[in-house]
């Protein structure tokens, strides 16, 4: 049997919703295989498994596996609960049907063909191929179309411009309220584009001049990904990293952890390549027109 290490990853947003899977699988010789797929209706725990599912049906031939998975479910009910399963006619300790029992069905025969030895790693620490199958489990999240149709909310468009030259950033955001719109935008010496796209977002909540239900619309996958994934983290830590380093931006990502408890914000990622929102491309020409300006006040 040849060895075979394979990455797995999936899940939903929200949970449940709309649902993406990832794959790596990396061979002996070098090469390495990439699959990702998706599902309407879903939760995380069955992207986890239908992840697993697809990267053992993708191997032609009996192999010896190690499967790195930062989901305990799937590692748990593989290494501790299956055989149970299996053995009460797939129903739990207590007489209930197993839950996503056809495809731990389907799981079991694939796991059949092959030696596997599953291992369990901390998502998001750090791990290139985690990272990877993360990153296209995500990618295959069905988008839903945007801007959203929601009058009882605000919505908040962020865009940046960035000079490498002089390291001058600059910022657009349009903010849409029911029929009511609104523009800003400034220019940000000696900055970041990750900067950049964090004090978008800061200039952008401030505005609100009341606790409100909002939509934040950015093209920044760093600035959703932190707010919506690792400030819990980062704050719990003091603002460090797992590593230990402190967090880049801490004066910013602070901001946002108090915006955000101010308000209810749900976070979209835009990708300009696609059918972005109309107000995302204003605010990119907002953020365009504001780094070629002059400051009239040098």
């Amino acid at each position: 049997m040849k060895p075979v290490t394979i990455y797995t990853d999936g899940g939903c947003s929200p949970n449940p919703g709309p649902g993406g899977w990832g794959v790596v699988i990396l061979h002996l010789d070098g090469t390495r295989e990439e699959l990702k797929g998706a599902a309407e209706r879903t939760t995380n725990n069955q992207m986890e498994l239908t992840a697993a599912i697809r990267a053992l049906e993708a191997l032609a031939r009996p192999s010896r596996i190690e499967i790195i998975t930062d989901s305990q479910y799937l590692q748990k009910g593989i290494t501790s609960w299956l055989k149970g399963w299996r053995k009460k006619g797939w129903l739990t300790r207590d007489g209930q049907p197993v839950k996503n029992q056809e495809l731990w069905q389907a799981l079991d025969r694939e796991i059949a063909r092959h030696v596997i030895t599953w291992k369990w790693i901390k998502g998001h620490s750090g791990d290139p191929g985690n990272e990877r199958a993360d990153a296209l489990a995500r990618a295959a999240l069905p988008a839903p179309e945007l801007p959203l149709e929601d009058r009882q909310a605000v919505h908040l468009f962020c865009c940046v411009s960035y000079s490498g030259a002089d390291r001058t950033g600059a910022y657009g955001v349009v903010l849409r309220h029911g029929d009511n719109r609104k523009q800003q935008s400034g220019r940000v010496e000696q900055t970041s584009p990750n900067r950049m796209h964090l004090f978008a977002v800061v200039e952008s909540l401030k505005a609100l001049k009341r606790p409100m239900k909002a939509h934040l619309y950015t093209t920044s996958s760093y600035v959703r990904d932190g707010a919506t994934r690792w400030l819990p983290a980062w704050r719990q830590r003091g603002f460090q990293t797992a590593t230990g380093q402190p967090v880049s931006h801490r004066d910013l990502w602070e901001q946002v952890d108090q915006l955000q408890n101010r308000h209810e914000i749900t976070w979209h990622l835009v990708d300009r390549r696609r059918s972005a929102p109309k107000e995302t491309s204003e605010a990119k020409l907002l953020s365009a027109k504001a780094l070629t300006t002059p400051d009239p006040h040098p």
